[in-house]
């Protein structure tokens, strides 16, 4: 199959990887991956009181606690929680952990 342009057709998939590759948006993408690694390196317990929200351009990863007692607990092991998320070599390095409260729900 040939494309209106008389090139081959190009998977959409190849398309999109190609432009970020070349647009120097793969870091920050293998970067976000932090996000869903959270969960992991917490485990199930710290997870469900502690989120992966954002991580910034300089390895800055913002948590959201649901309390402030929580959030003092967890900043007490922040050096193991960067080891763990640190361990994969594959990605840019999580330097520090930014620890936040969670907006209460406002839902009954």
């Amino acid at each position: 199959m040939t494309s209106e342009r008389g090139g081959p057709a190009e998977a959409i998939g190849s398309l999109i990887l190609r432009y970020l590759r070349d647009h120097g948006h793969q870091t920050r993408i293998a970067q976000a991956s932090v996000l869903d690694d959270w969960a992991r390196v917490a485990g199930p317990q710290i997870s469900r009181i502690a989120e992966a929200l954002t991580i910034s351009a300089d390895g800055t990863l913002v948590v959201a606690v649901t309390t402030s007692a929580w959030m003092s607990e967890l900043a007490l092991h922040e050096h193991e929680f960067l080891d763990r998320l640190n361990a994969t070599a594959d990605r840019p390095p999580v330097r520090r952990l930014r620890w936040q409260l969670r907006p209460r729900s406002t839902n009954p």
